[in-house]
């Protein structure tokens, strides 16, 4: 066995300061923190919310009905979001979200711990709690820069992602054993004492004062962000090939269960499989901590392409070892997807109206994917289980391989020096109209 020599442990001490150095600046620190609980009180409620309905007598249509009036209301709301996520200190908003989402939570705990909740105040809790979450994700987006230095931005991008994943990957047998426990309220305390960690991290942040853009018509700065996004067909067509992928993703979670009921074993072989997405998840998140290619958008594409993988190995199922092995692959590319694509984002788009055009790409991807849900089955009933999986298997992974081929993505690149640059394009729509103030 060869003896490791100081220099090598003087460069793997490098590499791992270089991934953690984000940590080093106070301001990320403290967001890190405080978005780690909440991450964590996200993953719990996603079960107590479903079992909570069931328990006070609701049906699956009333599941149904929450989950999409809570997404209605972050579609309508999110281009709002990322107006006044450029026009305020985003910290601000976030923490206002936060705050409403803790008060939301809290008295819905109050209502199902003393057993007087009904399912219209559920599906009216998660209508505000859908308007929250289209302010604080375009502002999240706009303030991670402001935290980091800009060589940092893909590292602190996919420290967030892990810690989101990491959460996932254990959060949800967690909120399974505290609803058998005590029931679904008391994971609705937890998950608003999460937000409330979270308003006071944000709180504690101390940031340099931004140039922020002179306040217009709502309408007006709407249209500043979509011609911002306009002139980038880099970012447009990009947003396509995921708009198609968003559409196509319901497969995997509506007929992926049905499979593994009937052909892999039941429950516990489905839950073998979100496992190991999740575990791909994570190493996505740890792979792109190290990872600084030439062409960033033609690999998180191609990357994104291997979620075609787990619908496939189940269109013709695969024993649940083999779809387990393609989850893994598939939360993979996403993550490493998700990481590369909102930290070029981050780079290029500025930062006066980076959480407008942020805001387009929540609409898009809010707006298809219900539609998803809605025709699967029904695809399903009519074409059959292999060929709606096999469908849908093309639409996640033919469209990013083909947006490659496109010479604007391409041009988006990473020079020697390690800046991402971008194709020329006309005078930014962020500075035509008035000028900046600081905040």
């Amino acid at each position: 066995m060869k003896r490791r020599t100081g220099q090598d442990n003087s460069l793997i001490s490098s590499r791992i300061a270089r991934n953690f150095a984000p940590f080093a600046k106070r301001a990320f620190l403290i967001l890190w923190t405080g978005q780690f609980v909440s991450y964590a009180g996200d993953s719990l409620i996603q079960i107590a919310s479903v079992f909570a309905i069931l328990r006070i007598g609701g049906t699956a249509s009333d599941i149904g009905y929450v989950a999409a009036g809570q997404t209605l209301c972050r579609v309508v709301f999110v281009p709002v979001g990322g107006v006044w996520a450029d026009r305020l200190r985003r910290q601000f908003v976030m923490m206002t979200s936060d705050l409403l989402r803790a008060a939301v939570q809290a008295v819905l705990a109050v209502l199902l711990l003393t057993g007087t909740a009904h399912v219209w105040e559920i599906g009216v809790g998660a209508a505000f709690y859908g308007i929250a979450q289209a302010f604080f994700g375009p502002a999240s987006t706009g303030l991670l820069p402001e935290t980091v230095a800009t060589e940092q931005i893909q590292v602190a991008n996919s420290l967030m992602s892990f810690g989101q994943d990491f959460c996932q990957v254990g959060g949800p047998a967690i909120a399974g054993v505290l609803v058998a426990a005590f029931g679904p309220g008391i994971v609705f305390a937890i998950d608003a004492a999460s937000f409330l960690v979270s308003a006071i991290s944000l709180i504690r942040l101390r940031l340099g004062r931004r140039k922020i853009p002179a306040r217009r018509s709502l309408r007006s700065d709407l249209a500043t962000g979509w011609r911002e996004m306009r002139v980038r067909p880099w970012y447009w067509l990009t947003l396509i090939a995921h708009a198609l992928w968003n559409f196509a993703i319901p497969a995997l979670w509506v007929l992926g269960p049905l499979i593994a009921t009937r052909h892999l074993g039941g429950p516990s072989a489905w839950g073998a499989i979100v496992g190991c997405w999740a575990a791909g998840s994570v190493t996505g998140g740890l792979i792109s901590l190290r990872v600084r290619l030439r062409r960033p958008l033609v690999a998180a594409n191609l990357a994104l392409a291997l979620t075609a993988l787990p619908v496939l190995a189940l269109a013709r199922p695969l024993p649940t070892w083999g779809v387990g092995i393609a989850a893994v692959a598939g939360g993979l590319g996403l993550a490493f997807l998700n990481t590369v694509w909102i930290s070029t984002m981050q780079h290029l788009i500025p930062d006066e109206v980076r959480s407008r055009v942020d805001a387009y790409d929540w609409l898009i991807s809010l707006a298809v994917m219900p539609v998803g849900y809605a025709l699967i089955g029904p695809a399903a009933s009519r074409f059959g289980t292999t060929a709606a999986l096999v469908g849908a298997a093309v639409l996640l992974g033919v469209p990013g391989c083909l947006t490659t081929l496109i010479p604007g993505i391409r041009a988006v690149r990473r020079t020697t020096d390690g800046t991402l640059v971008e194709p020329a394009t006309p005078r930014s729509a962020a500075a035509v109209p008035g000028s900046p103030a600081a905040d």
